[in-house]
């Protein structure tokens, strides 16, 4: 008689065969899933489907609608885009994964690209696909890891292998072709059923695929040329710093060069704001209001206050506005469909009022303007305002380029500028820094110093600013004037020195481990930066604390 154990499946107890995989589980109980299913949480921890259940285990299964699976299902069509870019046109042929984009990833390669080439390459994805071929992990030396890729003429992967302080790495194996990824993966190609390729030069395209605010199809693609020039912007601007690949940047560090890197890094986006300041100046006789708007975590307090007093250097009187304060009062908050109060949305400002006011300051009026009481929850009018003639309103906000934001004053009156932190750095070809984990180690860090949260209290409240993100932030990111960088090329470094610690101090027994873990994980790629040359108008400043603008 065999060995059994009990097991809850999704909230049902059943008795299984000791020794029995997630993925036999899966198959058994969990036949008709409107999605594949990905991976598993076992007793709170995040397994692969080859996992054996040994023991009494309670069992969730995860697909591509949750953020654990939706991450191993883009590491697994990332590997098979290289795998059968490998089987068409042989090892030297490689490709690049360097940043998302509307919900895509942007790829290049290194061999001219036509639309019947890329074709080629997603109908091998698809046959391997339906083949349903193993992915298997293995563990395996660092130097054997660093010989095998020296063997594939992959260096910038042997140079990442250089900094990795254990004396073995986890690779993954597809067909005879091997890489490393930092985060989890899918057993087998066949659950990758569903992406879409849009070809955009004979440098690159972009990879489409479900994600987990729209899981049951793949978005059609909208090209926004400025995002793209502001990532070529990037790369260009880290090649004048001598850096093309995290390697670059640990080896910087390494040889003690981390300060120069910090000033010339401040001194580049310093100067970009500049050049965004004397634009708009010369166009002060028509814009009279700046909107400011961007994710969590981007910037957007420094950017303003820095905003401020470049526009006083060229003799303006700038005037600032939070949104912030035009909330409506507390017992007006909307609700969502869990009765919560939402604070995200649109509807939770008081746009009469903040439409009224601002017209009347362009009209010469002076007004009283509100300053919302957190605690109390109620707006708080103690704020005269009036406008002269060099003056020019600076309007921050996550609905601030909102088009129902303001409806009554012309378009023409306004300067719309978006902030995101944006990276080109990658740690090596098949391994990008995601826009968003980069923005939640900032917000962890800051809230933990200015709120006395932990991390656990920052990673329970991150899906809903995710969602409002979703929501009412990045449809209006392709409307702007101008999209502006917020991210350093030196940045990660530094946050790891804040962020390890505290992502230490989560039980292993949380439900939050597995995301600590995987930002743990991420960060071991990075050496870290000392912040002694950190300006303190830095933007940095405003996560690490020692800014001129807030403390």
């Amino acid at each position: 008689m065999f060995d059994t154990v009990k097991v809850m499946i999704d909230g049902f107890e059943e008795e299984i065969e000791k020794g029995t995989t997630l993925d036999e589980l899966s198959k058994k109980y969990c036949p008709n899933r409107k999605y594949p299913i990905i991976l598993a949480h076992v007793n709170n921890r995040i397994r692969e489907l080859n996992y054996p259940v040994m023991q009494n285990k309670n069992i969730e299964f995860l697909d591509w609608t949750t953020s654990a699976g939706n991450k191993a299902y883009i590491n697994g069509l990332l590997f098979l885009v290289s795998y059968a870019v490998k089987e068409l046109y042989g090892n030297n042929a490689e490709v690049y994964v360097l940043h998302s984009i509307d919900k895509g990833i942007y790829i290049e390669t290194n061999f001219k690209l036509n639309e019947e080439i890329l074709k080629a390459i997603e109908d091998k994805m698809r046959q391997v696909v339906s083949f349903d071929m193993n992915i298997t992990k293995v563990e395996v030396d660092k130097n054997d890891a660093i010989n095998y890729f020296t063997s594939m003429n992959d260096l910038v992967k042997v140079n990442v292998m250089r900094y990795v302080t254990s004396t073995t790495v986890t690779l993954y194996r597809l067909g005879d072709l091997y890489d490393y990824f930092y985060y989890y993966m899918p057993i087998s190609t066949g659950c990758l059923t569903s992406f879409e390729f849009t070809y955009l030069n004979e440098k690159g395209f972009v990879l489409r695929f479900p994600t987990i605010y729209i899981p049951d199809r793949v978005k059609e693609y909208k090209h926004s040329a400025d995002i793209f020039s502001i990532f070529k912007e990037i790369k260009d601007s880290n090649k004048l710093m001598g850096i093309n690949t995290l390697a670059d940047l640990n080896n910087i560090i390494s040889n003690s060069k981390a300060n120069d890197l910090i000033r010339v890094s401040e001194i580049m986006q310093n100067n970009k704001l500049c050049e965004l300041v004397k634009s708009i100046y010369d166009k002060k006789d028509k814009i009279k209001i700046v909107l400011i708007a961007g994710p969590s975590s981007s910037g957007k307090t420094t950017t303003s206050r820095k905003l401020c007093l470049l526009f006083k250097s060229f003799g303006m009187k700038p005037i600032t506005i939070s949104m912030d304060d035009y909330f409506v009062e507390r017992s007006e908050t909307p609700v969502n469909e869990k009765g919560e109060a939402d604070f995200e949305c649109l509807e939770a400002v008081d746009l009469e009022l903040f439409d009224k006011q601002v017209s009347e300051l362009l009209d010469g009026k002076e007004v009283v303007a509100p300053t919302y009481n957190f605690i109390y929850g109620k707006k708080e009018f103690n704020n005269h305002v009036k406008l002269n003639n060099n003056s020019i309103i600076i309007i921050e906000g996550i609905h601030a380029l909102n088009d129902k934001v303001l409806p009554s004053i012309d378009d023409d009156f306004k300067f719309k500028i978006y902030l995101s932190a944006l990276s080109e750095l990658n740690i090596d070809n098949h391994n990008k820094i995601s826009t968003t984990d980069h923005r939640l180690l900032r917000r962890i860090i800051r809230d933990n110093r200015t709120r006395g949260y932990n991390v656990e209290d920052t990673l329970k409240l991150w899906p809903k600013v995710r969602e409002g993100e979703e929501k009412y932030i990045f449809p209006f990111q392709y409307n702007p004037d101008v999209t502006f960088n917020t991210a350093l090329v030196y940045e990660i470094g530094v946050l790891k020195t804040y962020v390890e610690p505290l992502l230490y101090s989560v039980d292993n027994d949380s439900e939050y481990y597995e995301e600590a873990k995987r930002l743990l994980n991420f960060l071991r790629n990075f050496l870290p930066i000392p912040t002694d040359a950190i300006p303190q108008d830095s933007i940095l400043r405003e996560f690490i604390g020692g800014s001129c603008f807030h403390d």
